[in-house]
């Protein structure tokens, strides 16, 4: 078994070995992974943060031994970049600049050099809405994990994840996390709404705000009403996701 770190700021993994298929999820700056299946170009990797899965150029990251990957796997807490914008300074002196939610490892096996603004362990939940504020106005990408372009899940795991809590990637794997409430008045700013389409399938996600608002990426990260029907839009005067369930994660 081999082991990577990420050491550029965002790299898109995609659903098979090929530059122009799909991105499903991304790489940030510091996150580390197994490397399931190694081509001539391409890696099939497993995040270790989220356990997810998809094809990285070989070009995009670093390879570090079992050892090194044991000990970031050890630590308790991990340093996040807090910051929309911040700088790494490489051994070459050239600076890097990496997205909001990198992880920034102690003892960077990277030789890299960071004096932004970070947090480390659980945060209170009262900052959760805070945090996802940081996002606003982000455009929608599917696979996106970054204020530059993000998706429904991407969006709650980033916001969780700066605020140290682990999310998994997909709106109906984050709904397999924490307990359920019977009522959407029982819910605290933080927790989580899940949506489900026509079939039944979750397949979208926010999170909660004070008074009855939530705030999800769709089209761009935005805060809409929520009530027990689901999404409501006031600019269309149409709901725009059923609600299924609300879950209290933290």
């Amino acid at each position: 078994m081999q082991y990577g770190i990420c050491h550029l700021s965002i790299v898109p993994i995609r659903s098979v070995a090929d530059d122009t298929s799909e991105m499903v999820s991304q790489l940030l700056y510091g996150e580390h992974f197994k490397v399931l299946d190694q081509r001539k170009k391409w890696s099939k990797i497993r995040n270790a943060f989220d356990n997810f899965e998809g094809w990285v150029s070989n070009q995009q990251f670093t390879l570090i031994d079992e050892d090194l990957f044991k000990e970031l796997e050890s630590l308790e807490s991990t340093k996040v970049s807090s910051e929309l914008i911040s700088f790494i300074e490489t051994e070459s002196n050239v600076l890097l600049p990496i997205v909001l939610g990198s992880c920034i490892p102690q003892n960077c096996p990277l030789n890299h050099k960071f004096d932004g603004s970070f947090t480390i362990g659980k945060q209170d939940k009262d900052q959760l809405v805070n945090k996802a504020l940081l996002y606003l106005n982000a455009p929608y990408l599917w696979g996106g994990k970054t204020t530059f372009g993000i998706d429904g899940p991407g969006f709650t795991q980033m916001t969780y994840k700066t605020n140290g809590y682990r999310l998994l990637r997909g709106a109906q794997q984050q709904s397999t996390q924490g307990e359920a409430l019977s009522f959407i008045e029982e819910s605290e700013p933080g927790d989580l709404a899940f949506f489900d389409n026509n079939d039944g399938t979750i397949d979208h996600v926010g999170i909660i705000m004070e008074n009855n608002y939530v705030i999800h990426s769709f089209g761009k990260v935005r805060i809409d009403r929520i009530d027990h029907t689901g999404i409501f839009n006031t600019e269309t005067n149409t709901y725009t996701h059923k609600l299924r369930v609300i879950k209290k994660i933290i």
